[in-house]
C-alpha cells in the first residue's frame, strides 16, 4: 500500500524538499520530472501547485498534499489538517495576507476602497473578505508581481508577505491584514479514516514535527570531576535533567544534555570555568517529545 502525497512547487519547493531530506526521508526530483524519486517506498509523490493541492485531496485524487492554510480557505475545502508545520519559503514565521496600497494615497481602511480596483491572487478569499465589510470592490486576479501594480494599474493589493520587504521596496504600506497562514498537511477524510494511511500520516507528522524542532538546539556533552559536578549541572539547561553518567576514570563523570543553540554563547565558558573539560558541542536531527 502506498500514500499518495502531493508536494508543493513553487516557492515552497526547495524547503519542503529540504526538510524531507533533514528528516531522513530522500527526496530527489529531476529537472523535467514532477513525481520525484523517494526512498521511502510507502510514499507515491507528486509536484504540484499548492493552490490546486486542498481541492486534488478533497476529490481524493491524491491522499494527502503539503499546502498552505491560505489555500485550503481560498477553496473552501472541505479536507482534515492532519498538522502545522511553521516553515515558509525563508523563515518559521507565519506568512500573512495583507491589504496594501500606495504610500502617498489617502486610504486608511478597507471601507476607503469602496468602488475601487484590487488585485491578487487570493480572490475568493479577497471578495469574501470585502463582502464581509459591506465594500464594493472590484477584486481582478493576479498572474504574480502584484506589488508593481499600485497605482498605474489597479488602487490597491492583497499580497502575501513574510516580513514586508517587498511592499516597502515598492513603495506601499499595510492598511489590514486578511489572514495569518502556515504550511499544513492536509488528508483526504476518506484516506485519515483509514488506519494504514492515518498511522503513515502520523508518522510523516512525528518526523517533520521533531526535525523542526531541532533545529534551534544542539547537544552538548562534557566531562567533569566528581568535586565539580553539582556546579556544573546548575549552570546547564536542559529539556529534562541533564544525563549523567560514571566514566572509567574513578571520579569523573560524563554529562550531556540537549539546550537552545543561542545559549551555547553563554554555557560553554561558564563550564569551561567550572571546571568542564573535554567540551563537546554537536548538531541534533530531530527532538521527539
Amino acid at each position: 500500500m502506498k500514500l499518495s502525497l502531493g508536494m508543493p512547487k513553487g516557492s515552497l519547493e526547495e524547503s519542503t524538499f529540504a526538510l524531507f531530506n533533514k528528516a531522513g526521508i530522500h527526496v530527489k526530483r529531476g529537472d523535467r520530472s514532477y513525481y520525484p524519486a523517494c526512498d521511502d517506498p510507502e510514499l507515491d509523490l507528486i509536484v504540484m501547485r499548492p493552490q490546486e493541492i486542498p481541492r486534488y485531496v478533497q476529490q481524493g485524487i491524491i491522499d494527502a498534499g503539503i499546502t498552505g492554510q491560505d489555500w485550503v480557505a481560498e477553496n473552501e475545502a472541505d479536507v482534515h489538517e492532519v498538522v502545522e508545520l511553521r516553515y515558509s519559503k525563508a523563515s518559521r514565521q507565519k506568512c500573512r495576507w495583507v491589504l496594501a496600497v500606495p504610500e502617498g494615497s489617502p486610504f486608511q481602511k478597507a471601507e476607503d476602497l469602496e468602488g475601487m480596483r484590487v488585485a491578487t491572487e487570493l480572490v475568493g478569499t479577497t471578495k469574501r473578505y470585502f463582502t464581509s465589510k459591506g465594500v464594493n470592490v472590484n477584486v481582478e486576479f493576479s498572474w504574480g508581481a502584484t506589488e508593481v501594480k499600485p497605482p498605474r494599474l489597479v488602487d490597491a493589493i492583497v499580497d502575501i508577505t513574510e516580513t514586508g520587504s517587498s511592499l516597502r521596496a515598492n513603495r506601499l504600506r499595510i492598511i489590514e491584514t486578511l489572514m495569518e497562514t502556515s504550511t499544513v498537511i492536509v488528508a483526504n477524510r476518506a484516506s485519515w479514516a483509514d488506519e494504514w494511511k492515518r498511522d503513515k500520516l502520523e508518522n510523516l507528522k512525528m518526523l517533520l514535527l521533531g526535525t523542526l524542532e531541532a533545529e534551534n538546539y544542539v547537544g552538548l556533552k562534557c566531562n567533569v570531576e566528581a568535586a565539580n559536578l553539582e556546579e556544573v549541572i546548575k549552570i546547564l539547561p536542559a529539556l529534562h535533567n541533564p544525563t549523567v553518567s560514571s566514566l572509567s576514570d574513578s571520579g569523573w563523570h560524563a554529562v550531556e544534555t540537549i539546550l537552545p543553540f543561542l545559549e551555547t554563547k553563554r554555557v560553554i565558558p561558564q563550564l569551561k570555568r567550572a571546571g568542564a573539560s573535554g567540551i563537546i558541542e554537536y548538531p541534533v536531527s530531530k527532538i521527539i517529545e
